[in-house]
């Protein structure tokens, strides 16, 4: 029966066909061998993208002091993180701190600052970033994460030479207002639904690790689906003392494993993206997960350090991969002791670990 479940998913995954609800549930209910799960979501990476990785990077152009009350965010509103606080950093910083990223194999740049949306100003700044980076390096893929659009501002991104929008769904809609109450998981499908119109490429995930079940993971999986993103970012809470989540130590990496699973088989030719808590969550289990996704974050995240981009281009290379464009265990009570607060890069005078 295992082996039918899995052969199936792999059948249907190759042939483009997402999976039923019932068969996802299977693949997540854990009765599956590890090994068994990774081998078959390999299976469809491998068909798809080979043994490329591609290498992203974010720099956060604002950090903190956002209006939003996300309970997993550390910049949320009376979040007492003590994560980086500053205004935008002008483009200069910003194209110094994608720069020393490119040079180390990043193909695509994410320009993300805190907010609920972008006002007049921000767009203009987000546009001459947008020049300071391409300017040097044209190929570079920008992608703009500024939280919700209003009319005409996806439009305005792209003919500023953005190449991508994103903006996670984050969990099921179901439960969205347990993790926030300021905005609606309707107010995200809009937002992702205008940037694709606008032509930027749909960048769409979630988070996992907040409490939600089985269920909520294949809702939300379903509701993306729907969006039809070009790339899909798997996060794993990072649980930042200081927010209302900083209890929330409920991952595994077998957990992790199977989730991004899931997503393989949901989203077989897309670009998924191995992105924030990973090394928290999966530790050693790392190098497997690439036998899942095609894509992951390099260096830093928004609040967080990652670990060194050395240690993640030769974590690629050991486990049999290439960088693409270069040339062409349950968790213990507190882990907190493994979040370290961002100190570096954009906002700092320090470089940025990429």
């Amino acid at each position: 029966m295992t082996d039918g479940l899995l052969n199936l998913l792999v059948d249907k995954a190759l042939r483009r066909t997402a999976p039923t609800r019932a068969e996802a549930l299977a693949l997540l209910s854990g009765t599956q061998p590890l090994i068994d799960v990774v081998a078959a979501g390999s299976r469809v990476r491998h068909e798809f993208f080979g043994a490329r990785v591609k290498l992203n990077t974010i720099v956060n152009m604002k950090s903190g002091l956002c209006p939003e009350d996300c309970g997993y965010c550390s910049q949320r509103m009376g979040s007492a993180s003590g994560v980086l606080k500053y205004s935008w950093i002008t483009p200069e910083q910003a194209a110094r701190v994608a720069g020393q990223a490119i040079a180390g194999g990043a193909k695509r740049v994410c320009l993300v600052a805190s907010g609920r949306g972008p006002g007049e100003r921000d767009l203009t700044r987000i546009e001459h970033t947008i020049a300071a980076i391409t300017a040097d390096h044209p190929q570079t893929e920008i992608c703009v994460c500024l939280g919700l659009l209003g009319e005409g501002q996806a439009e305005r991104l792209a003919a500023a030479g953005a190449h991508a929008y994103s903006h996670n769904l984050n969990t099921s809609e179901a439960r969205y207002a347990d993790i926030c109450s300021t905005h609606t998981f309707d107010d995200r499908v809009d937002t992702v639904l205008r940037a694709s119109a606008a032509g930027l490429s749909p960048c769409s995930g979630a988070i996992f690790g907040m409490g939600e079940s089985d269920e909520d993971i294949v809702d939300l999986a379903f509701a993306l689906l729907k969006l039809d993103p070009d790339s899909v970012p798997v996060n794993f809470l990072i649980p930042f003392d200081g927010t209302p989540l900083a209890g929330q130590w409920e991952l595994t990496p077998d957990r992790c494993l199977r989730i991004l699973a899931l997503f393989r088989f949901f989203f077989p030719d897309v670009e998924v993206r191995l992105a924030g808590g990973r090394e928290l969550h999966l530790r050693g289990l790392q190098p497997l997960a690439l036998h899942l996704a095609n894509s992951i974050f390099l260096g830093d995240y928004l609040t967080s350090e990652g670990q060194p981009g050395a240690d993640d281009r030769q974590m690629i290379t050991d486990a049999g991969f290439t960088i693409e464009g270069a040339q062409e265990q349950t968790l213990p009570p507190a882990r907190h002791d493994l979040v370290a607060v961002r100190k570096r890069g954009a906002g700092t005078d320090l470089p940025a670990n990429a």
